[in-house]
């Protein structure tokens, strides 16, 4: 404890160092207090005048046991890697011709996803996601409301969306998604005729792309039955802030770059809608030769 104290004591905690951000990260699992992470203030309300970390209730016990769920993540990961892609054999990875990313047959595989809508701007737009019929998918269901919010600032209204969270490896690592083996993004639905956005998100290499995703048009025909829906990744294109940018290269050329997955509904119609979801995976068409949907031009 005291060469824990000494060592925060050293660290400057003013706003324009970063070797606290490093200290925190360091000793994150032995910290209780999640309150040490958040800079948020109410408005009118004074400053504290005592340092984040003198609030922060320090345990080891919770670190040790912390440790141990990550160094056996990384036992498993190590092994998996040792094996082969995936943790499976190098021979049975290349003829491999599908693969199921996410079903859903359970609480814990909705879990794996989280919803959002223009509430979070002030609109009144509501989604719901839970288990469908049987709990053999997932029902994504709610109301549309285009009416935009009167701050005075926000323009555009009307929107909700689906996104799964991204995978996690031991110590926080980001994980990607390695689809380099495939070039089809495949699943089946069940929607109600309104057109949905499927998004794929990659990893921002600069800031100005921190806002890029590459999306898909899904349009649903509605009814009582379930369609397949085989989307090639060379349909994606590529879209920032809202608007088409030209793109010249398959959304798959950089394996290293999927993140998540993401389904959005903006159609600009108040009203009720739905989307089930049995499952989402990728397939490999030996039959589809395209590498890219769009027309491209030359740059000068």
């Amino acid at each position: 404890m005291a060469l824990t104290v000494m060592l925060l004591n050293g660290a400057s905690f003013r706003g324009g160092c970063c070797r606290h951000k490093v200290l925190l990260s360091l000793l994150g699992p032995f910290l209780s207090n999640s309150k040490l992470y958040s800079s948020y203030r109410r408005p009118g309300a004074e400053p504290e005048k005592k340092l984040s970390w003198q609030s922060a209730d320090f345990s080891f016990k919770k670190g040790i046991d912390h440790l141990k769920t990550q160094l056996s993540l990384l036992k498993k990961e190590t092994q998996d890697y040792l094996l082969g892609p995936g943790g499976h054999p190098l021979s049975q990875h290349l003829l491999e011709q599908t693969r199921v990313l996410w079903q859903f047959r359970s609480q814990e595989d909705l879990n794996k996803w989280v919803i959002s809508s223009d509430e979070e701007i002030g609109g009144k737009s509501k989604v719901y996601l839970k288990l469908g019929r049987n709990n053999q998918a997932a029902l994504l269901y709610g109301t549309l409301n285009t009416e935009v919010p009167r701050d005075g600032e926000t323009k555009y209204s009307g929107y909700c969306s689906m996104r799964s969270r991204p995978a996690v490896g031991s110590f926080n690592r980001k994980k990607y998604y390695d689809w380099s083996n495939f070039n089809s993004l495949y699943l089946r639905v069940r929607g109600d005729g309104r057109p949905w956005m499927v998004n794929i998100y990659t990893d921002p290499y600069f800031s100005h792309q921190k806002d890029d995703l590459y999306s898909y048009f899904m349009f649903t025909r509605g009814g009582p039955y379930w369609e397949e829906i085989k989307i090639p990744f060379s349909k994606f294109f590529l879209s920032s802030r809202g608007r088409v940018q030209d793109n010249q290269h398959p959304v798959w050329l950089d394996k290293a770059s999927f993140l998540t997955l993401g389904f959005t509904i903006g159609d600009k119609v108040d009203g009720p809608f739905q989307l089930e979801i049995d499952f989402i995976g990728v397939l490999k068409d030996r039959a589809h030769r395209e590498e890219f949907a769009y027309e491209a031009y030359d740059k000068n």
